[in-house]
């Protein structure tokens, strides 16, 4: 699927209930985890890292986590990865989230309680910086900002997306992942009566997740759009930059963009 349309998602506009954002976010976080998405990409990160020598991971527009949890903790399981430690920032920090995931990684993850701009990082959160599941969120000279800003700070940075920007997975998000949204809910920590209350009495965490859900694949770059991003975000040509696409085990696919300093 070539073409992307800027539509707009409830999660990125101000007056959108946190609560129900929270609830979105937590759903995300819950079937990235546990179906292991990201988990094609982590040869790909180490790669990076090793290419960069770093060890710290500055996630970016992290929301409730999602993409890292199972990342970091297969990359510190590989060897000259033990030490690798990842800072989860977001415009709309979510603490109580991320508070979570720091007690269960062991050290392996922590977080900003200070709202992160992915446009304008600030200098002392240093490291490769990632995105997961949210660059489609920016529109064109947003995005090319972002990749502006890790090359002007020689920041290795790595974007992905899970999902390959197919029409089937559209209709995977109207039909089959509602449903393992509803059964998944009553098993997702930690436990929020507002989110019991948004999903099954006033189900405005399911619609909005079809919704937001169906928009991501239609915003999504592919990796020509990626690269040429990359491209006039960097054009002294310093960085090296790699695109493509990885497949998961159920046959879905990541679509990824990797950078680093020469």
């Amino acid at each position: 699927m070539k073409i992307r349309l800027q539509l707009f998602e409830f999660e990125d506009l101000p007056w959108f209930p946190s609560v129900v954002r929270a609830g979105m976010m937590d759903y995300l976080r819950f079937m990235i985890s546990h179906l292991g998405i990201y988990r094609p990409i982590v040869p790909l990160l180490r790669k990076a890292l090793q290419a960069t020598g770093q060890h710290q991971i500055v996630e970016l527009g992290a929301g409730a986590g999602g993409g890292t949890e199972g990342v970091a903790r297969a990359l510190r399981q590989l060897p000259g990865m033990e030490q690798t430690h990842v800072t989860l920032t977001d415009l709309y920090p979510q603490p109580a989230a991320w508070q979570l995931l720091a007690r269960q990684s062991q050290g392996g993850i922590g977080y900003e309680t200070a709202p992160v701009d992915a446009l304008a990082v600030p200098a002392h959160l240093t490291g490769f910086r990632t995105i997961f599941s949210a660059y489609h969120h920016f529109a064109p000279s947003a995005a090319e900002a972002i990749l502006a800003d890790a090359v002007r700070q020689r920041a290795g940075i790595g974007i992905f997306e899970g999902a390959g920007k197919h029409w089937h997975e559209i209709l995977l998000a109207w039909t089959i992942l509602p449903v393992l949204q509803l059964l998944a809910t009553l098993f997702m920590q930690p436990f929020r009566l507002s989110r019991l209350f948004f999903t099954y009495l006033v189900p405005l965490i399911p619609l909005c997740t079809i919704w937001d859900g169906t928009v991501s694949i239609l915003r999504m770059y592919p990796p020509d759009q990626l690269l040429a991003l990359a491209r006039r975000a960097d054009p002294k040509a310093s960085f090296e930059w790699q695109v493509g696409k990885v497949k998961h085990w159920s046959g879905s696919q990541v679509t990824y963009l990797l950078g680093w300093p020469r």
